[in-house]
């Protein structure tokens, strides 16, 4: 693992920064907040996100669903997008189709992982408040707690759609768990500056011009 990545620099800012300015970009998120745990290592993550002007909430460490769902109750809406900040490299124009295949699939949840065709690293997952409501009731396993959607996503007792795309991409791996996977970020970033809101279809071309740059984190399994 990789401790404390979303304060490792990229692009001259924080990487959660620089998650949140392409995230901002979003035109169907009408709020952001940034649900982090109590732990006091974590401060100075809080610290810089509010100095942006963001929410923030501090929750349990270990039980993330609940924290995800007092984050969300601080800031009421009908539905909850949920992105991992461990992938900085978020489109939002991939974020936003996926808001707009759960309004109009009229479902509990929406994602483009389940099933996975987008590369690791653009993970987008909508759901409804009473979904998230009902999960923060009911789930009982530590898993369904400590990764949030579980219980929306994998039960069957939810109505569901996903976004994908028509070519198989998951084994992509564009998200940062490891030095190594930052490598690969900062050899991204670097080829576009001064630009950071490229697309990741941009990012795809590149793999495919420039497969080098992206050969740090190749020996990395996917999780």
């Amino acid at each position: 693992r990789f401790p404390r990545k979303v304060m490792q620099p990229i692009a001259g800012v924080p990487m959660i920064e620089f998650l949140l300015s392409r995230l901002s970009q979003s035109k169907e998120i009408s709020k952001i907040i940034l649900a982090t745990s109590d732990a006091p290592e974590n401060e100075p993550l809080s610290t810089h996100v509010r100095q942006l002007g963001y929410c923030v909430f501090e929750g349990s460490e270990l039980d993330v669903l609940d924290r995800f769902y007092n984050a969300a109750m601080t800031h009421p809406a009908d539905a909850v997008v949920r992105i991992t900040g461990d992938c900085p490299l978020i489109d939002p124009a991939l974020v936003d189709a996926t808001c707009q295949l759960y309004r109009t699939a009229n479902v509990d949840y929406t994602s483009n992982i389940r099933p996975r065709t987008f590369p690791d690293g653009l993970d987008t997952e909508v759901f409804s408040m009473a979904a998230l409501a009902r999960a923060q009731q009911e789930a009982k396993l530590q898993s369904q707690r400590e990764h949030v959607t579980p219980y929306i996503g994998e039960t069957g007792l939810f109505t569901t759609a996903g976004l994908t795309h028509n070519e198989n991409l998951a084994a992509e791996r564009w998200t940062v768990d490891a030095p190594e996977d930052f490598t690969v970020l900062r050899n991204i970033v670097d080829y576009f500056k001064p630009r950071t809101n490229f697309g990741w279809l941009e990012i795809l071309a590149l793999k495919k011009s420039q497969p080098h740059l992206f050969a740090p984190n190749a020996h990395l399994a996917q999780y």
